[in-house]
């Protein structure tokens, strides 16, 4: 009975849990933070920034896949300078894959393995695969870009800001509030964006359109510090372009980023010249974990290092075959088996050819 009552007590626990996961919101990684409104909720199962910085001015391109069943939410982003805010390119993020796509190689091994003969028997026909204004707040401009409704603001007080958003239909927590503190007193500007599909009774669903932000800034930064105030485990994917290979100052606690692509487009075209210029540029790929984000302690300051190519390698195993197909290790073991029969054979032949050895001693006649 003690086992029978701890095992219901284990199924209650976790359908507790799955249920709160579904009533709780969801917060995006990367700059900023996404709220949905009350008693809704929205989840982001994907997010691409790409950024590009010439040294003077840094441009952000981010996308969002999302799920949910939020009619409207915020994201907040706040910047150094001035921002301009329009649409980007979907067609952004399929050529920076491309580009980043892992090197193919083959890996051979010598004795077979599952799937290899005599091991790759199949009987059947199935194939499996192998993821209005307050005080203390400015409006510089507020419009409407497809799925989205920009305000872009300047604050000196993270209050008087929470107070101007929630009255404009922007929801904030108290606690967003408070951390906007530190930007406040390095006399940043926000860009405060809200997701509403045009669609009457619409929900955020899918693929948005890409937001496109654009700022002076003599440092490449990537606003993190918000994104302390999420529930779950976050992922930071980055792509960088810019004159050299950048990486991170610090890990800003998260775990260490990881470089999984770095090297020069000498030729940049479509959606990727449209961003940089035709202008040859180093493109630098980084992932990055936050398993507690509550540690994040910055924004993301990047700096140049040496500018190392480097590119994954995906491995094929493949069974080492000579002579048209024929598998090596069979070739071995059965020339093997041959020479040592042959050898077997020949010391049993030269055994009954040799002549007897009388090894008794003759007498006299």
């Amino acid at each position: 009975m003690r086992g029978t009552h701890r095992i219901l007590t284990t199924i209650v626990a976790l359908l507790a849990l799955q249920l709160g996961s579904l009533v709780a919101p969801a917060y995006a990684c990367g700059c900023g933070a996404m709220i949905p409104t009350k008693d809704q909720r929205i989840g982001v199962d994907r997010e691409e920034s790409a950024v590009h910085w010439d040294g003077r001015t840094e441009t952000v391109v981010m996308r969002f896949n999302v799920h949910g069943n939020a009619r409207n939410a915020a994201w907040i982003m706040p910047v150094p300078h001035r921002a301009d805010v329009t649409l980007g390119e979907p067609e952004l993020f399929d050529a920076l894959d491309r580009l980043t796509e892992p090197e193919q190689r083959d890996r051979f091994h010598f004795w077979p393995r599952e799937g290899d003969w005599p091991f790759d028997l199949d009987y059947g026909d199935g194939a499996g695969a192998p993821p209005p204004g307050a005080g203390g707040v400015g409006v510089v401009g507020r419009e409407r870009l497809g799925p989205f409704d920009v305000a872009r603001l300047t604050a000196t007080d993270p209050k008087a800001l929470g107070t101007w958003l929630r009255a404009n239909g922007f929801e904030l927590p108290e606690r967003l509030t408070d951390a906007l503190q530190p930007y406040v007193e390095r006399k940043w500007e926000y860009v405060a964006v809200r997701l509403a599909p045009e669609e009457k009774d619409g929900v955020l669903q899918g693929e948005l359109t890409p937001l496109r932000i654009t700022f002076a800034s003599t440092e490449l930064v990537y606003p993190m510090r918000l994104s302390r105030l999420a529930k779950t485990a976050q992922t930071l994917g980055l792509s960088i372009l810019s004159e050299h290979r950048m990486e991170p100052r610090s890990p800003i606690g998260g775990d260490a980023p990881e470089v999984t692509f770095a090297g020069r487009i000498e030729r940049p075209d479509g959606a990727v010249a449209r961003l940089t210029g035709d202008r040859p540029v180093h493109l630098t790929v980084l992932e990055q974990e936050f398993p507690h984000p509550e540690r994040i302690d910055d924004d993301h300051h990047l700096r140049a290092v040496a500018d190392t190519p480097y590119r994954q390698v995906e491995y094929t195993d493949r069974l080492l075959t000579v002579g048209g197909g024929i598998p090596a290790w069979l070739l071995t073991v059965g020339g093997g088996l041959l020479l040592a029969t042959l050898t077997t054979l020949l010391v049993v032949r030269v055994t009954r050819r040799r002549p007897p050895v009388d090894g008794g001693v003759r007498s006299a006649a």
